[in-house]
């Protein structure tokens, strides 16, 4: 709701957008960075302290409702998410990998994904009735309340000791050192560098759900109906990543085929222009989200432990640069081509990206073969 946050308090279109450019902003310069202070530090406290600038971030906004409070709650949320981008991922597999239980990696995450998504559902749901009953101060308090729980509760988690990550030199010699080592992780082998580029195009076509209720009203859906079909797509995501823990270890020629067939189905329910082409968008956005997962746990499986949350950071960067570009292909051509036109025409990358992954998704490697292909790659 903090859209409408800002609307009411004054605030115009441009300002607005201005306030998601000073939070893009800080994202991406935090992005990499904070990534190599994970692989440096603890994972453990650095994703907890990314909850609570979180929730600060929510809290300006609650106690200083005007454009340089909304600012300086967009920098905080930005470099909290930051610091929490790679980091949980990176912990979760490494204390996996410690007690010889890697290979549950993809199923433990993609439960997790599956019960985050139905947990925003619910909080979109509970939105509507919290507002009604506190207006913005009982949303704004809730929202504190919600990362400030999980930053505890991140606290709790497991954290063994990484002796590789230990340098000889500490402080900002150290931190330097870390960064500079995980970057050349990635610019150093072709191998690592393509998987990145594939972790990273994969979640990037999920910024289209931003345009999910504009295909919606041109259906002809109401606005009070709008977010119920909104819903179907979230449900399709819940699926596949459900679907993507018992499926972890299906090959590069099948994940491209599910990347087509994701394709072809966005561009028909988007050329549809029915409310029941919202339906085929949903199956669309489970196939993307089951390869989310798929190739962010391959990614995991071929880089180094030492500077793990490092390399993820940089496949998140190079995510959110995907995102934008969209946006804005998205945005130039609304002038001049209908939406749902344009978000048919995002199949085309998306049918490439399939191609990609044929070619460079990495077979898995540990555990035991997938049921989907029946013996081990």
């Amino acid at each position: 709701m903090y859209a409408l946050l800002f609307a009411d308090a004054g605030l115009s279109t441009a300002q607005i957008s201005s306030l998601f450019v000073i939070w893009s902003v800080v994202s991406f310069v935090c992005e990499v960075p904070s990534g190599a202070w994970a692989d440096a530090w603890s994972r453990r406290r650095l994703y907890a302290l990314g909850s609570f600038l979180i929730a600060a971030g929510y809290a300006t906004w609650t106690l200083w409702p005007a454009y340089p409070g909304f600012a300086l709650g967009f920098v905080l949320w930005g470099v909290g998410g930051a610091m929490q981008s790679g980091t949980l991922e990176a912990l979760v597999y490494d204390e996996l990998a410690a007690v010889g239980a890697d290979d549950a990696y993809a199923r433990v995450t993609g439960r997790a994904g599956t019960v985050g998504i139905l947990a925003m559902l619910a909080a979109t749901t509970l939105a509507s009735p919290a507002y009604a009953l506190g207006g913005y101060p009982l949303v704004g308090a809730l929202s504190v309340a919600v990362p400030v729980v999980g930053g505890w509760l991140a606290l709790g988690l497991p954290e063994m000791p990484r002796r590789e990550s230990s340098d000889e030199f500490g402080g900002v010699r150290g931190y330097a050192a870390t960064l500079a080592t995980g970057l050349r992780e990635v610019r150093g082998s072709r191998f690592v560098a393509r998987t990145v580029a594939l972790a990273a195009l994969v979640p990037g076509f999920t910024a289209l759900d931003e345009y999910l209720p504009l295909l919606s009203r041109t259906a002809g859906a109401p606005t009070a109906l709008v977010p119920l079909l909104f819903a179907l797509p979230a449900l399709g995501m819940a699926a596949g990543s459900a679907l993507a823990g018992r499926w972890a270890a299906i090959g590069p020629r099948r994940l491209a085929a599910v990347l087509t067939g994701a394709a072809a189905l966005l561009a028909a329910g988007a050329l549809s222009r029915q409310l029941a082409g919202m339906v085929p968008i949903a199956v669309a956005f489970g196939a993307l989200q089951f390869a989310i997962v798929v190739t962010e746990t391959r990614l995991q499986e071929v880089i180094g432990s030492r500077t793990r949350a490092t390399v993820l950071s940089v496949s998140g960067f190079a995510a959110e640069v995907c995102a934008v570009l969209l946006y804005a292909g998205v945005g130039a051509g609304a002038a001049i081509v209908p939406v749902p036109v344009l978000v048919a025409c995002c199949a085309v990358p998306l049918l490439a990206t399939g191609l990609m992954a044929a070619r460079w998704l990495p077979v898995h490697r540990v555990g035991e073969p997938s049921p989907m292909d029946g013996s081990r790659q």
